[in-house]
């Protein structure tokens, strides 16, 4: 067990510094494989010992071996974030064929909330393949779960784009289309991950709003990064969640 978190820790690690590309170069309309990553600034093709992730940032003390400009923490945060989170599923949900479905997921939630948080989209290019690929994956690991997920994708679908239609300001097409992903991956556990992103985003908004005024309102805070934290919820603890509603109002 020991040896099996650790080798995730490490995809983590590594998958985490592969969605550093797709956060730099997916909202460019940029390749994703080619060319090889290279140092903003100069331009310099980085070589494989300084492109290990979290290693060769501490190593360079957070600049480039060429040209010595700053590189941005975001990329060491991405990486341990990712690894953090694969190690976190794993322990809370096992080690088993499900990883295939959940990983995966997490990886999506974690790169939609970064492009977000940067420009202020949540790209087709990943929610539309993310979607394809949990019901295909779905199939295959438990097809009998299979119209549950739908059934809650549609869900959730439905709630975030009402949502949309009464407050267009708060959320955009993007983040209901995340919802309904999010239902297709979480099935039941979807209700308390969208309760989760909107108490979350509810308690920054007025905390902005306090620190800023009024005018506070006018300026859009991006609502996929809360969407991604109330995936990670379902993901970790959705299912008890649902139990103990079950349990304690429905029994």
């Amino acid at each position: 067990m020991a040896l099996s978190i650790l080798l995730i820790a490490l995809l983590g690690a590594a998958v985490g510094s592969f969605l550093n590309v797709v956060v730099h170069r997916l909202p460019r309309g940029e390749s994703l494989v080619r060319p090889r990553s290279r140092c903003p600034q100069c331009e310099t093709t980085l070589s494989a010992r300084d492109n290990v992730p979290l290693v060769s940032w501490l190593l360079l003390r957070g600049r480039c071996r060429s040209c010595g400009a700053p590189i941005s923490p975001r990329y060491p945060l991405l990486e341990l974030l990712t690894a953090a989170a694969f190690v976190a599923v794993a322990l809370s949900r096992g080690v088993d064929d499900d990883l295939l479905l959940e990983l995966p997921f997490t990886a999506v939630l974690i790169a939609v909330a970064a492009i977000d948080l940067e420009h202020r989209i949540v790209p087709n290019r990943i929610v539309v393949p993310a979607a394809v690929f949990g019901v295909v994956t779905a199939v295959f690991v438990d097809s009998g779960q299979l119209p549950e997920l739908l059934a809650a994708g549609a869900g959730a679908f439905t709630a975030l784009l009402l949502a949309a239609l009464a407050y267009p300001a708060g959320m955009g097409m993007g983040d209901v289309k995340l919802a309904g992903v999010m239902g297709l991956y979480l099935g039941l556990s979807v209700v308390p991950a969208l309760l989760v992103a909107f108490l979350a985003g509810t308690v920054v908004g007025l905390a902005i709003i306090a620190r800023q005024g009024a005018g506070a309102r006018k300026s859009g805070v991006p609502f996929a990064p809360f969407l991604a934290l109330g995936g990670i919820v379902g993901l970790l603890v959705g299912s008890q969640l649902v139990d103990l509603y079950q349990d304690r109002f429905l029994s």
